[in-house]
C-alpha cells in the first residue's frame, strides 16, 4: 500500500508555501492549521457559504451512497462523465494516478473511486460534509481528506492526474475562475471532469422553490430543517400518488418545492425515495448561490484556458464536460 507521503503535498492557501506539522496540526510561515479528527482544516471550520452543505451530508450522510441504497446510481453517473478513456486509466491496477476529488460532500463518488485499483485519492470539501465523508470512507494509505477552498486549493499547480468536480461548481462564487483554479491543479496530459446546473424551463418555473429559497437560506439550521421536513410530510405523498401519470406529474412539480426522484430513479425504494426527495430539497433551497451555464459557456470557458479533447454534452444536473490539459 502507498503512504501517505506520496501524495502531492500540502502548501499555505494563503502564502503557498509547504505546509508542515507541527502539534494538534499544520504550519507555514506564521500561518498555522489544526488537524481536527485527522482532516487538516484549512479554513474556518463553520464552512462558510457551503455551512448548509455541511449540515445537510452530515444529517444525511449515507443517502446517496451506493451501498446504501443497493443500485448503482452514483456509479453509473460517475462512470458517464469520466468517459471511457479515463475510466480505463483509473482501472489499470498497474498505475497509481494522483486523482483530487473536490467538493466530495458525504463521500457518494469518494465510494466509487476507491473501488478504482489506480486511483490515490485525496477528497476536498469546503464545509464539515468532511466528517461525514470520513465516517462513510475512513482514510488510509492512498486516501485523504482535506478541508479546504478549492477556489483557493491547497496545493502545488500541476500536483494531480485527474481533478473531478461533480455537483459543486454552480454553488461557488464565480464558477468560471472555480474551473481556472481547479483546471490548474491537473498536471499536462492529465483530466478535468465537472459538471453544472443548467437554465431550463424547469428551474424557471418551478414558482414555488424561486419564492421559498431566498428566506429559507437564511433561516437558522434548525428552522432550515424543519421547514424542509414539513414541506416533503405535505408535498411527497402528492408526488407518489400522480407519479404515473407525467402531465400531473409536470404540473405539480411547477407547483411544489420538492426535488423528487419517481421519474428519474422509479427503481429507488420508497424510504429511499422520501430521503433522496429531503435531501435535495435541502439542498436546493438552501444553497447561496446557484449559478446556471449553458454548454456553450461552459466550452468556451474550458477553450479559454487552453484545454484538449473538450467534451461537453448536456445531461445529469444540466452540463456535463471533461478535457485534458496540453501535455
Amino acid at each position: 500500500m502507498n503512504t501517505a507521503a506520496e501524495f502531492p503535498i500540502l502548501v499555505d492557501p494563503v502564502g503557498g508555501r509547504p505546509l508542515t506539522s507541527v502539534p494538534r496540526g499544520l504550519s507555514a510561515g506564521n500561518h498555522t492549521y489544526p488537524v481536527i479528527d485527522g482532516i487538516p482544516r484549512l479554513v474556518p471550520t463553520s464552512g462558510g457559504y457551503a455551512a448548509a452543505f455541511g449540515e445537510q451530508w452530515n444529517r444525511w450522510q449515507r443517502t446517496q451512497l451506493d451501498s446504501y441504497v443497493g443500485l448503482p446510481i452514483t456509479r453509473d453517473r460517475l462512470t458517464r462523465c469520466l468517459g471511457a478513456e479515463l475510466l480505463g486509466e483509473l482501472a489499470n491496477p498497474n498505475k497509481t494516478l494522483d486523482v483530487c476529488e473536490a467538493g466530495c460532500g458525504a463521500g457518494r463518488f469518494t465510494e466509487v473511486l476507491l473501488q478504482m485499483p489506480a486511483v490515490r485519492l485525496t477528497s476536498v470539501d469546503l464545509s464539515s460534509a468532511v466528517e461525514a465523508s470520513q465516517r462513510n470512507c475512513p482514510q488510509d494509505g492512498r486516501y485523504r481528506i482535506i478541508q479546504c477552498d478549492i477556489c483557493k486549493p491547497p496545493f502545488e499547480a500541476d500536483a494531480f492526474d485527474a481533478v473531478i468536480c461533480l455537483g459543486a461548481i454552480q454553488h461557488t462564487p464565480n464558477p468560471e475562475s472555480t474551473i481556472a483554479s481547479l483546471f490548474s491543479l491537473v498536471r499536462p496530459g492529465g483530466w478535468l471532469v465537472i459538471d453544472h446546473y443548467a437554465p431550463s424551463f424547469a428551474y424557471w418555473t418551478k414558482v414555488t422553490a424561486l419564492l421559498l429559497r431566498p428566506v429559507l437560506k437564511r433561516l437558522s439550521p434548525a428552522a432550515r430543517m424543519q421547514v424542509c421536513e414539513l414541506l416533503t410530510s405535505l408535498f411527497l405523498p402528492l408526488h407518489r400518488a400522480v407519479r404515473t401519470v407525467p402531465l400531473a406529474q409536470m404540473a405539480l412539480s411547477r407547483l411544489s418545492p420538492l426535488l423528487t426522484y419517481y421519474h428519474a430513479h422509479p427503481e429507488l425504494a420508497e424510504r429511499h425515495q422520501r430521503e433522496w426527495a429531503l435531501l435535495d430539497t435541502h439542498d436546493s433551497l438552501t444553497d447561496w448561490y446557484k449559478h446556471l451555464r449553458t454548454p456553450s459557456q461552459i466550452l468556451e470557458t474550458l477553450v479559454r484556458l487552453g484545454a484538449e479533447a473538450i467534451v461537453v454534452e448536456p445531461g445529469g444536473n444540466g452540463v456535463e464536460a471533461r478535457c485534458r490539459k496540453t501535455k
